[in-house]
């Protein structure tokens, strides 16, 4: 192979491989790279309706690319950041936020958490502390229970 036939292929591939992490961004024209770093942002902060777990840049479904398109749009057409937000939770619920509000309905997501680790230490401490009064409750023996038992300990010694 010569220099030149190996050059044309490290350049190929070099252009395959740019293509591969180009973003749909690139096909919408942005009014300013302010507006584009804005909705790409957003982009990022909004879940694909369609797919578990991805976000609207990260997502090839034809969902995703509607809403990367709306989202573009509102952003090139002066709408705030929340406004864009309350556009998708209103049409898509909560599940499109990665970070849902902090409202009556996700008290149980925000302070689920937190619960289960109270529990949990309060579980652990209550185990531990039964576990020390359990060996001074065993050691304390009435004088009748004392005697039972040295007779029965001497009874085995005199059997062997």
């Amino acid at each position: 192979m010569s220099m030149v036939t190996k050059l044309l292929i490290c350049f190929a591939s070099v252009l395959f491989t740019a293509s591969v992490f180009a973003t749909p961004v690139d096909t919408y024209e942005f009014k300013s790279t302010d507006n584009q770093q804005r909705a790409l942002s957003l982009a990022h902060q909004l879940r694909c309706p369609q797919c578990q777990n991805q976000n609207l840049v990260d997502s090839n479904s034809p969902v995703a690319q509607d809403l990367r398109l709306e989202v573009y749009k509102m952003v090139d057409s002066g709408k705030s950041d929340p406004e864009i937000i309350d556009f998708m939770t209103s049409r898509y619920g909560d599940f499109v936020l990665y970070k849902p509000k902090l409202d009556s309905k996700t008290y149980v997501l925000w302070l689920g958490p937190a619960g289960l680790l109270v529990f949990g230490l309060l579980i652990g401490f209550i185990f531990v502390r039964r576990q020390r009064i359990q060996p001074a409750e065993a050691e304390a023996l009435t004088p009748e229970q004392q005697a039972e038992l040295d007779a029965l300990l001497n009874k085995n010694k005199a059997s062997k």
